[in-house]
């Protein structure tokens, strides 16, 4: 990565960046910050990941997504270097298909002009493609127990890897921790030179109404991590952040009837959120899920985490396939899905295609005078924005 970005004249460096690395709520925090950010006269841009739809959807300038076709003119300039760097190296080194895509968003900051951009870590921390810039400050939003196959099977060897990109003499805001990582988080900050921010929960009144408990503890984060850059923010500036940030797939209400929530929970940490947030957001109305699992993820945690807010279970198999950005990734088996629900006491069924099982999932909401709910995976959330808009057609 740092070959490529060399090749490319360093963009990064052209615009002071704030990191946010964690297991969740990065985007959340990336897209608030940024949000506040521009609401005190900065131009602030945001990287973040995944995408659902187009890949232009991972940069942002003031909440706005870059056009596709200033996207494209940054991928084209980073083809160009990916070419000349890769001759260079041998047959096993490959500039990755993530690694071109932050290079592009860097690209499209630069020309961009921002004054300050928020850049959402992918993986990790230590080893992460985004570990190329210059950070302000970090925020490390949470730490559980996902990917452990490359960053350690305990949260304390998670945590080692997000905390690596802290820089020498910079700031480090933190989200709720077990005590053991805020512990290592404390050691870290002070052994470079870093100040350590730890947000109090924010004034009920500056919060959006009926915002979800784990996006209102991701409010705070994004303040902390925003004040850092832009010194104190007016809490008419904060309401206004806040309400106005884009936060698609986080506690999503999608309207008409029955209602549709969109979540990207994809681990037993973000099951448990949002099964915490359900009832309020359900109004006490039953929860029909539409669930897709990858096959990498930790499926009888998350089944177990979200079962007790859930009715009934339509399970299905949303593919990512290259295109979104996670390749040879797979979905889990519906039917494997099936039998984790019915062990937890949920009723459920297999629909394999995710555009009938959201389909499904509506129609028995609908029945049920209840609410239709797809998490599980960020790849389903494209299927649940396509049929609430065929559903708005029709009427």
């Amino acid at each position: 990565m740092e070959l490529l970005c060399a090749a490319l004249g360093d963009p990064q460096t052209r615009f002071p960046s704030l990191h946010v690395v964690g297991t969740n709520g990065k985007s959340s925090v990336t897209a608030m910050a940024a949000a506040l950010l521009s609401e005190t006269g900065l131009r602030a841009g945001s990287c973040l990941s995944p995408h659902v739809r187009r890949w232009s959807e991972r940069t942002r300038i003031d909440g706005v997504e870059i056009a596709g076709s200033a996207f494209g003119d940054a991928v084209e300039e980073v083809a160009a270097a990916i070419r000349d760097v890769e001759a260079d190296l041998s047959e096993d080194e490959r500039i990755t298909q993530f690694e071109a895509a932050i290079a592009a968003s860097f690209v499209a900051l630069a020309r961009a002009e921002v004054d300050v951009a928020v850049i959402e870590a992918g993986l990790g921390g230590r080893l992460d493609a985004t570990n190329v810039i210059p950070s302000r400050a970090t925020a490390l939003t949470s730490v559980g127990l996902d990917h452990v196959e490359w960053l350690g099977r305990t949260q304390l060897a998670i945590a080692g890897e997000k905390l690596a990109v802290l820089r020498e003499g910079t700031t480090l805001v933190v989200g709720r921790l077990e005590p053991e990582v805020a512990d290592l988080a404390r050691r870290t900050a002070m052994g470079r030179g870093a100040k350590l921010i730890t947000p109090d929960p924010l004034d009920p009144g500056l919060l959006p109404p009926a915002m979800a408990p784990y996006l209102a503890r991701n409010a705070a984060v994004a303040v902390g991590l925003a004040e850092v850059f832009a010194g104190e923010i007016s809490p008419a500036q904060v309401r206004r952040g806040l309400s106005g940030a884009r936060l698609p797939g986080r506690a999503q209400l999608l309207g008409g009837e029955p209602p549709l929530l969109a979540d990207a929970a994809h681990n037993e940490e973000g099951a448990r959120a949002l099964a915490e947030a359900l009832p309020a957001l359900a109004q006490g109305r039953p929860v029909i899920a539409c669930m897709s699992i990858l096959a990498d993820k930790d499926a009888p945690a998350i089944v177990n985490a979200l079962a007790p807010a859930l009715e009934v279970a339509v399970c299905t198999a949303a593919e990512p396939g290259p295109a979104m950005g996670r390749p040879g990734a797979r979905a889990a088996e519906p039917g494997g899905l099936v039998e984790l629900f019915e062990a937890a006491g949920v009723q459920a069924s297999a629909v394999p295609d995710p555009e009938r099982a959201v389909a499904e999932a509506l129609e028995r909401a609908r029945r049920a005078s209840g609410v239709a709910l797809c998490a599980g995976s960020h790849y389903l959330l494209r299927y649940a924005w396509t049929a609430k808009h065929a559903q708005s057609c029709s009427r």
